[in-house]
């Protein structure tokens, strides 16, 4: 059985000597008056009381499981830390910081005691006032930096409130009037005299030998004013140098011009008047102007002068402009708008989310699609002439002078009460401008663009038409205005409607010109119909569809689709079917890769010719035509559409086809091979149609198809693997460190290392913060516990005593009675 605690105790006090046999007085004392012996003495007791108490220090439990080689010493007993001190020392930090503001919690106002040693044991009473003392005086010293006037730091000395400052200059300490008792200060005067006099002397005499003073401000800003004088007067005898300069030479330019011509005049002109000066004494006028007016009336000089003030008041000011650019800064600026549009361009047909507004997007791809609408969506180019220069679009149409109607036009009119006081505003003069800027190219004056320019055209009207219609809200009101209108006065006629019914000019302007927009929509599938078909005439119309669906797009786009529903219904396409069809793929973005319009197009057309079989020499020339179509809807997207493929074979096959048509699907043939020329399948797309034109004997057509597919299989590269570096094999033979250490991490990725160093140091901060935590509401706990028991104690305390009176109290009292009683029974 191991020995007791008491045991080993007296065992360690007895090797170390402390303890042990009884010693003499004389030895005690010797032994006691030598101090190495008792700090050894000391030391040893610690040593004792410290292994003594095994709790008092953190080592490990048991010793490691492995045993390794390292650099750093290994000790058996490692301490690892004293819980005792370390709890000691919080519990004090603790009752230092923490308990304070738990006392001050919830707590206002207080004084808080800052007086300089107030706190500190250590300093005398002197010593405070010491320091007091000097820190007042750098206070004065530190208010006195930026005071220009004072150019003494030092402190100054006084005595009995009088100072003790013995300058050169220095004052008196009394008054000389007062002491010789004259009133007249004869002697006051003397003195000051024989003193000036003395201080210029002693200037004089020893200004070499003083040292150079601090100037003064007002000596300072004196300087700086003499300066700025002498500047401004050699300023002004520069300029006068250089007047008269310029007054010589423009006295002998003629002579010099006459030699550098190579010969003189040979009339030699009368020399120039000199120019009278005016007199010395008059100052109110320049030599210059009264020579001006030397042979001019005085009344009509002023007068004149008079205008042009006027005419200076109504001048405008100059407005700063930007800087021009030159060519090089347009071009890229345009490469890069291009740029920017055909990334645009393609997020939309992959169908990626895009990060501009839908707003300004769809607006820069109208303004972009619609740059060439015509040679891209097979409308017939328009007419040279029919367009005035600078006209870009339908917004921007030339207006005429009858289209501005009068007072006395609008009121013959016979519009509604609200168009005849649309057309009352229009004819106002105040509103002309207003009313133009809406409709001119913002370049373009109202009466300017009324005149015909050599090489341009304005739309002409006839004259039977009228300036002023009513806005349609239906097709059957459009007919109704077109009626007795010819084809080439409806342009006219639709500019005029979108003029007076501007969206800017009425509040309901809007509405209308929506409807009216989608009457164009139904009136160009209406003109399909008819016989002879007036393209050129549905062409312009396209063209207001395509103004008008920038600025009422749902509408418009709502319309569309009712047509597209009718052919949905009907799946046999009409002359109106195809127009819409070809007014959709002019008017709308064909590259999305969803549009609420384009798809639905593209999807009724893929339908038709993939289940429909050409019965007729119509159904031949309508699947041409929407072959054709296709391929201009898939321009820039180049989408593969195998109901072409389909349809195209089964019409070159089909009886009823013609050498007309014919001709159209080798078009439609060599178009698609243009479209899906980088289409890694292009040679099983393209190989059925060798059979159908060789039976048709179109051999030309058959051997550069064939020529094609030659080159196609030529540029086709089998399928192979991916060429990369050889990977090599993983060896087992380890890697070693010279200077190994187990306690280091040796991750070869750096950032790695570094993410979970990071990562383990947050989690030790986080235990050491969370412990921290526990142990303050470990101690805030205590805290709480011991003020309720000393303020249960204190209840305690006091309900005793209050108890203890008051049951003296009452026995007193009973005492009293009880005596009080015996008494009256002894008397009775």
């Amino acid at each position: 059985m191991p020995p007791s605690q008491l045991k080993r105790l007296k065992a360690s006090l007895r090797e170390q000597g402390i303890t042990g046999a009884q010693k003499s007085k004389k030895q005690k004392k010797q032994k006691n008056n030598d101090a190495p012996a008792r700090a050894q003495k000391a030391t040893a007791l610690a040593s004792i009381r410290e292994a003594s108490n095994p709790f008092d220090f953190k080592s490990l439990a048991r010793p490691k499981k492995f045993a390794y080689t390292t650099n750093q010493p290994q000790d058996a007993r490692k301490i690892l830390g004293r819980p005792g001190v370390t709890k000691s020392k919080g519990e004090e930090t603790r009752r230092k910081t923490l308990l304070p503001e738990m006392s001050k919690r919830n707590k206002v106002g207080g004084i808080l005691d800052r007086r300089i040693g107030e706190n500190d044991p250590s300093m005398s009473l002197d010593d405070r006032n010491m320091a007091r003392f000097e820190r007042e005086q750098q206070r004065k010293r530190g208010g006195n930096v930026f005071d220009l006037e004072e150019a003494d730091d030092e402190v100054e000395l006084t005595h009995g409130g009088m100072s003790l400052n013995f300058d050169e200059n220095g004052a008196e300490d009394y008054d000389a009037a007062s002491v010789s008792g004259s009133s007249e200060g004869g002697e006051d005067h003397f003195l000051k005299l024989k003193r000036a006099r003395d201080e210029d002397e002693e200037e004089e005499a020893g200004e070499a030998d003083k040292p150079e003073r601090k100037k003064t401000k007002k000596e300072v800003m004196e300087e700086v004013i003499a300066k700025s004088k002498q500047h401004k007067y050699e300023r002004q005898q520069l300029k006068e140098d250089d007047d008269e300069l310029r007054e010589t030479l423009d006295k002998d330019l003629p002579d010099v011009l006459a030699a550098l011509r190579g010969h003189l005049t040979k009339n030699d002109a009368a020399p120039p008047k000199p120019i009278e000066k005016a007199p010395e004494g008059d100052f109110g006028m320049n030599p210059e102007r009264a020579a001006l007016l030397a042979g001019k009336d005085r009344d009509m000089a002023d007068k004149e002068y008079d205008a042009r003030v006027r005419q200076m008041l109504y001048d405008q000011r100059a407005k700063p402009t930007e800087r021009t650019k030159t060519e090089e800064e347009k071009a890229k600026e345009e490469v890069e708008r291009l740029k920017e549009q055909e990334e645009q361009r393609m997020r939309r047909m992959r169908g990626e989310p895009e990060s501009e507004p839908e707003e300004n997007t769809r607006v820069q791809e109208e303004d972009e699609d619609m740059r060439d609408d015509a040679a891209e969506f097979g409308f017939s180019n328009v007419q040279p002439g029919s367009r005035p220069e600078g006209v870009q679009d339908e917004d921007d149409f030339v207006m005429e002078d009858e289209l501005v109607a009068s007072d006395s036009e609008a009121d013959v009119s016979d519009l509604s009460d609200d168009e005849s006081v649309a057309d009352d505003t229009m004819g106002m003069n105040d509103d002309d401008e207003e009313f133009l800027a809406h409709v001119l190219p913002e370049k373009a004056k109202p009466r300017a663009t009324t005149k015909d320019t050599p090489g341009t055209k304005s739309v002409t009207a006839s004259s039977k038409l009228a300036y002023t219609y009513p806005c349609p809200r239906s097709h059957a009101e459009l007919l109704e205005v077109f009626r007795e209108a010819s084809s080439t006065d409806i342009p006219v006629i639709v500019q005029r409607i979108r003029a007076l019914y501007h969206a800017g000019l009425a509040e309901d302007n809007k509405n209308k010109l929506a409807d009216f927009a989608c009457a164009l929509v139904d009136h160009i599938s209406y003109l399909s119909e008819r016989e002879p078909v007036e393209l050129t005439l549905i062409e312009t119309l396209t063209r207001h569809i395509h103004s008008l669906s920038k600025s009422y797009p749902v509408q418009v786009a709502t319309r569309f689709r009712e047509h597209l529903k009718t052919l949905q219904s009907s799946n046999a396409p009409t002359p109106g079917n195809l127009t819409i069809l070809t007014a959709i793929g002019s008017i709308y973005p064909t590259s999305d890769h969803f549009h609420q319009v384009v798809t639905p197009a593209i999807t009724l057309m893929a339908r038709w010719v993939g289940l429909s079989t050409p019965s007729s020499t119509k159904d031949v020339a309508i699947g041409a035509y929407i072959c054709a179509l296709c391929q201009q809807y898939q321009r820039l997207s180049k989408r593969y559409i195998p109901e072409l493929v389909r349809y195209t074979i089964l019409c070159l096959k089909s009886p009823h086809l013609t050498p007309e048509l014919t001709k159209v699907h080798i078009n439609n043939i060599f178009g698609l091979a243009d479209l899906w020329s980088s289409t890694p399948a292009f040679i099983e797309i393209f190989t059925p149609f060798l059979a159908p034109l060789t039976s048709l004997r179109q051999t030309s057509s058959a051997q550069r198809l064939r020529i094609l597919l030659q080159n196609a299989r030529l540029h086709r590269r089998p399928q192979e693997l991916h060429h990369h570096r050889p990977l090599p094999i993983k060896t087992s033979i380890p890697k070693f460190e010279e200077s190994f250490d187990p306690n280091k991490h040796y991750d070869p990725d750096r950032e790695r290392a570094e993410a979970n160093k990071l990562q383990k140091e947050y989690k030790r901060e986080r235990k050491g913060a969370m412990r921290e935590l526990r142990k303050d509401a470990n101690f805030i706990a205590r805290e709480k516990l011991r003020e309720k028991k000393d303020k249960d104690r204190k209840y305690e305390e006091k309900y005793k005593r209050l108890v203890a009176e008051i049951q003296g109290e009452e026995g007193r009292e009973a005492n009293a009675y009880e005596r009080e009683k015996r008494a009256r029974k002894r008397r009775g």
